[in-house]
């Protein structure tokens, strides 16, 4: 029965493509005559239709992303023509959902884009370049997700500009995807950007190429600089899993766009990965700026191909919810920071310092005392790059799954290393066997499972997953590190500390305020569940003018009283709010975060099996 089921989908998806190879491709066309105002024009031309209204709507998700985006709100001026040129009538049934009620076999469609983002989420368009996110960018139609598609961009070389995609190039500026899913996750680069290619002979013995496009204010002998570095970070990838994946069209491309006034982010697709940069340039920045290429050329195994079966397939109408990225996103944070220092451009030092951010994570933040790592997971939907007006309570109920995800890879790793002579290496390439390179979906007893079968311990598994994914429990990290020489402790003894509602502006949000002026510090979000200034009543809206009988004009001078202070310590704080002039009273507490430093920094030698450990965890794998 089992053979027969196989026989039959074959059948079927050759039937499928048959089917769609008989069919004209939708055909888009992008052209910038507006750039300097971040507009384009976008035709689409859809032959062989079937009677009936068309409905066609833009994107509400993109791939790489786990929350909603209203990409339909920079589309306008929609049109349609039948195949005569003749105007029909369009509708529009929401925000983002046009219909066309009566047309003939041919439709035309068009319609003015703006996009003035650089990230990897939307769109931006000016003089230098056109970054094209597709979901952003391509109006589409139900029912045709199925079709073969092409995108020309037919004043591309008049700008001087070139094309960097995971499209099947087709020449004249034309490139091809075999469907809507495929299209709608390809990141698309139109600019003079510069690139570095070199090929690697994969395990198999074929080559696969790999390109490096840049566009930034650099000269070539920089970016030839810079590839070579990614080009030794792509080898101990490569060493983790055994085998690069196999690229369709044999080509795997970095989209990288670098300048001062960018958004910053990292998003992975199959063949290609748009990384977004804040920097000036590349020149001089090189080791700050690999962070985000190894974590996302990391997910051209994990997440592209070792797929969570809740982002099978991609919905683009609404986010798909997954419980799966503790491990897809987390273990790749794990990973991106461990080979940097594997490839020689971190010290072991720096990834102690990044490990124990992990650790804090999960030991010092409500959001992973009271949820677990699958919890984390689901909130994604409103956490990656959701936008939310109203504020939320995300402090106390959210830790990202990043960290969580990374803290639990860590954990995992040790655990191997020293209860099984095994790795998490030896882990993630079983993971990648069973479903990365044959493309099976895996849900989370999936990856039980094969920790089960590769450790010959379905009872550790079971009790990892119970008690660190699916549960509340949290590791031994001090045990644990301790098998490395390394030694888990508090990184400011003695330090009194009452929570975070002021921090350096550059931090953020979480549990932050801000000065107003002369009259005191305004607590701008919720702050954090078992703080002393949480346990004293202090919370968002809160403006704070007076600590231990001294002015509180900003976040530094409130942090300047707290940091005279000792742990236990009261200090009086006066504080306005709707209701009123209040007093509270904060008990300080000691300074709860950790630090991680090698048993040789604090003054002990380590044992000849924990230097072991150490060096064969933090080697390259490279030969």
């Amino acid at each position: 029965m089992k053979k027969l089921l196989l026989a039959a989908s074959a059948l079927g998806l050759w039937s499928a493509t048959a089917v769609a190879q008989t069919l004209t491709p939708v055909a888009y066309s992008i052209s910038f005559p507006n750039a300097v105002h971040h507009e384009a024009e976008v035709t689409m031309r859809v032959k062989q239709l079937p009677g009936g209204p068309l409905r066609m709507r833009m994107s509400r998700s993109s791939p790489g992303r786990y929350a909603t985006h209203e990409f339909g709100k920079n589309v306008y001026q929609v049109k349609a023509f039948d195949k005569n040129d003749k105007p029909l009538t369009v509708n529009q049934l929401e925000g983002d959902v046009y219909e066309i009620p009566y047309h003939d076999d041919g439709v035309k469609i068009t319609y003015t884009l703006f996009g003035n983002m650089v990230d990897g989420t939307y769109v931006s368009i000016d003089e230098s370049h056109a970054h094209l996110n597709m979901p952003g960018t391509m109006m589409w139609i139900y029912g045709m997700d199925k079709r073969p598609i092409t995108v020309q961009f037919p004043d591309a070389e008049q700008k001087g500009w070139r094309v960097a995609t995971q499209l099947k190039p087709e020449g004249f500026n034309t490139f091809s995807a075999p469907d809507l899913q495929y299209l709608m996750d390809s990141p698309t680069e139109l600019s003079d950007y510069k690139q570095y290619s070199w090929e690697v002979v994969n395990t198999d013995g074929k080559k696969e190429a790999i390109h490096l496009t840049t566009h930034s204010n650099d000269d070539q002998a920089t970016i030839d600089n810079f590839g070579k570095m990614v080009q030794r970070l792509v080898l101990e990838e490569k060493a983790v899993f055994g085998e690069l994946p196999t690229y369709d069209f044999g080509n795997y491309t970095f989209i990288d766009d670098i300048y001062p006034t960018n958004s910053g982010d990292g998003m992975e697709h199959r063949n290609s990965t748009c990384i977004v940069q804040t920097s000036a340039k590349v020149a001089g920045n090189e080791k700050r700026l690999l962070g985000t290429f190894s974590h996302e050329y990391f997910h051209s195994w994990n997440v592209e191909r070792i797929r969570p079966k809740t982002l099978e397939p991609f919905n683009f109408e609404h986010a798909n919810m997954s419980n799966e990225l503790w491990f897809a996103e987390g273990f790749t944070q794990y990973y991106g920071e461990l080979l940097l220092s594997r490839a020689g451009f971190n010290t072991p030092e720096d990834f102690y310092g990044s490990a124990a951010g992990l650790i804090n994570s999960v030991l010092n933040t409500p959001g992973a005392t009271n949820y677990s790592a699958v919890q984390a997971s689901r909130y994604a939907v409103y956490a990656d790059a959701g936008v939310a007006i109203d504020p939320t309570n995300k402090n106390n109920i959210f830790n990202s799954y990043y960290v969580y995800g990374g803290a639990i890879a860590l954990a995992l790793d040790l655990h191997l290393r020293s209860e099984f002579n095994l790795t998490l290496d030896d882990y993630m390439r079983q993971v990648w066997l069973a479903h990365g390179k044959v493309e099976r979906a895996y849900t989370i007893s999936d990856l039980q499972n094969v920790l089960a079968k590769f450790t010959k311990s379905p009872t550790f598994a079971a009790d990892f997953f119970k008690k660190y994914v699916y549960g509340l429990d949290k590791n031994n990290y001090a045990a644990l590190l301790d098998k490395a020489g390394l030694i888990l402790q508090h990184a400011n003894p003695g330090k009194a500390w009452a929570g975070r509602i002021a921090a350096p502006a550059f931090r953020g949000s979480e549990g932050m305020a801000r000065s107003v002026g002369t009259e005191g510090l305004l607590i701008t979000s919720s702050t954090l569940q078992g703080t002393p200034a949480y346990k004293a009543g202090l919370d968002a809206g809160d403006r704070v003018t007076l600590a231990d009988g001294q002015p509180v004009k900003d976040g530094a001078s409130f942090n300047a009283i707290v940091a005279a202070k000792k742990p236990g310590d009261k200090i009086e704080v006066a504080y306005s709010n709707r209701t009123g002039e209040h007093k509270t009273t904060i008990t300080l507490a000691e300074d709860p975060s950790y630090e991680i430093v090698s048993y040789e920094k604090a003054g002990k030698t380590p044992s000849q099996p924990q230097l072991t450990l150490r060096n064969e965890w933090l080697s390259t794998k490279v030969k």
